[in-house]
């Protein structure tokens, strides 16, 4: 297949504070551990070994084994469970929420970077074994983010009617409701066998499960079970206990809020702004439908807009006998993460990573390694259509990256008969002006404001004259600029990245079960470009 790649700052969709982590920017450094590179691996193997201790490991593999107990589990989970078990097996992980059937397309190269690192560190490090995790954001409350997914160019949205929906953690949401979205999909997907296993999918997912974890949990296993992903829910009680000495501190000493601070003055301070404001306990309380944040005031803990609260002493009984209540937010999922996985890196977007770079002294200070971050797989698939389509319209693949008005003037000015580029006759004029500004000097400096007013009304004239012949050219090659415009919309759908609008099943009934094979084969976590892949029609 072919494939081609850009660096991620040439795409201009990421920040520059995840190019200059790529480009290992050296004001950077402090905030990250090791570089994902093949070779850091081997110090993080060394310092999470000795971190992560064995009633972990069989507690883990146990509750992993309780998790999938309804499901096939198939030769290559199975053997990857039971690995855990072994004082040289560590994990990679990637996180997602739970989107309905998966969301955008980048969850799949998510889940693929996470599967080829684990791959790659095999080959690398023979003597340990390498588990990819897919852990489940069951614990999230945003309903809005996840109830949609988009199909051919329509939003598919679920509009679940029942009680907290928006406000408690998505994973407890019942699947009904969903028939409806069901019935519509099914519609658009149309007949032919890829499209029937389509179908067979997000039946058997969501129609046949009763709560949003277990559908996600059956549609992630259905799609990489054969590449031994490991997808864990980390709403746990048992799990949760061995979070307790982390939830005490961050109730009773404030530790992520201090630490979290002082790195994003740091960051603020190298102009790259922050990511994630902490509040003072990065902690949800959650019961029978309940999520809210909890408060400090004056020694007593309340939750908020409830009438629950405790003393300290009350507080300290609640944790140890209710461990699975308190739910870590975005600043404290990190950590609860590495205390609970014998983990080494973790993959995840550009967004991500900017909300981990503010969390390494909060790590330093309560003495947990802290993971290798590595940026996921992020790609743009064409068809051989499509492909040939750009060449025949002369688009290199980093031109289509451009702004749609940036592509279409270039490609204008190019196939012009006639050149409408008047870069030169400005830059004369400003060279003519250069002369005026200096005689006006030498006669009198109060001319000075008549001669700029004068330059800058020539040179908007100029423009103006540029722009107007420039329209007049995309009229006359209207065809063309419709091609350009309708090559650039189908691969940029709502001028965004593929990866970030459209649906995998639009990419499946096209190419079917090679779809998956295709990006395991051809997606190199450690590469960190962005790729472009041509795929053949299936």
């Amino acid at each position: 297949m072919p494939t081609d790649c850009l660096s991620y700052r040439e795409t201009n969709y990421y920040s520059g504070l995840i190019s200059d982590y790529l480009d290992q920017k050296e004001d950077l450094k402090p905030f990250y551990h090791r570089f994902p590179s093949i070779e850091n691996f081997e110090a993080q193997i060394k310092e999470k070994k000795e971190f992560f201790t064995a009633d972990k490991r069989e507690l883990l593999v146990r509750i992993m084994k309780k998790q999938y107990a309804q499901l096939e589990l198939g030769e290559e989970v199975s053997a990857n469970i039971n690995a855990l078990l072994k004082e040289n097996t560590f994990t990679v992980t990637t996180g997602h929420q739970l989107n309905l059937f998966t969301g955008p397309l980048y969850f799949l190269y998510k889940i693929v970077s996470t599967i080829n690192l684990a791959s790659a560190l095999k080959k690398r490090y023979p003597e340990n074994d390498f588990v990819p995790i897919y852990w489940m954001a069951t614990e999230d409350h945003d309903f809005e983010e996840i109830n949609y997914f988009n199909l051919n160019g329509k939003k598919f949205k679920w509009n679940s009617l029942q009680k907290g929906a928006g406000e408690n953690a998505v994973g407890e949401l019942h699947t009904e409701g969903l028939e409806e979205v069901f019935n519509l999909f099914s519609a658009e997907i149309g007949g032919g066998k890829n499209a029937e296993d389509l179908k067979q999918l997000f039946k058997s997912a969501y129609l046949e499960h009763s709560n949003l974890t277990d559908a996600t949990r059956y549609l992630a296993h259905q799609l990489f079970k054969e590449y031994g992903l490991v997808i864990l829910d980390a709403h746990n009680k048992e799990l949760k206990s061995k979070f307790i000495p982390y939830i005490e501190k961050e109730l009773f000493e404030n530790v992520s809020h201090t630490t979290t601070i002082s790195t994003a003055e740091k960051l603020e301070q190298l102009d790259y702004g922050v990511q994630v404001n902490p509040r003072e306990i990065n902690l949800f309380y959650l019961n029978e439908g309940l999520r809210e944040r909890i408060i400090e005031k004056e020694g007593a803990f309340y939750v908020n807009e409830t009438e629950i609260s405790w003393s300290k002493d009350k507080m300290q009984k609640e944790i140890q006998d209710f461990p699975e209540r308190f739910s870590p937010n975005v600043v404290l999922r990190p950590l609860y993460q590495e205390v609970i996985l014998p983990n080494l890196c973790y993959i995840g977007g550009g967004g991500e990573l900017a909300y981990w770079f503010e969390l390494k002294e909060m790590f330093e200070e309560l003495k947990v390694p802290f993971p290798i971050l590595l940026l996921r797989n992020s790609a743009l698939i064409e068809t051989n259509k499509q492909n040939e389509k750009r060449r025949k319209l002369d688009i290199s693949q980093s031109e289509l990256f451009l702004k749609q008005h940036e592509l279409i003037n270039r490609k204008v000015r190019k196939i012009s008969n006639i050149d409408i580029d008047f870069s030169s006759q400005k830059e004369h004029l400003v060279k003519q002006f250069q002369e005026l500004y200096e005689l006006a000097e030498k006669t009198d400096p109060t001319f000075l404001g008549a001669v700029k007013a004068q330059e800058v009304k020539q040179l908007k004239g100029l423009e103006n004259l540029e722009n107007r012949l420039l329209l007049a050219q995309k009229r006359k090659l209207k065809d063309e600029v419709a091609r350009i415009a309708s090559l650039q919309n189908e691969l940029f759908p709502n001028k965004s990245l593929q990866e970030r609008q459209t649906n995998f099943s639009e990419m499946y009934v096209e190419f079917g079960k090679s779809l998956i094979p295709q990006l395991i084969e051809n997606l190199d976590p450690l590469e960190l470009k962005f790729k472009i892949l041509t795929f053949g029609e299936k």
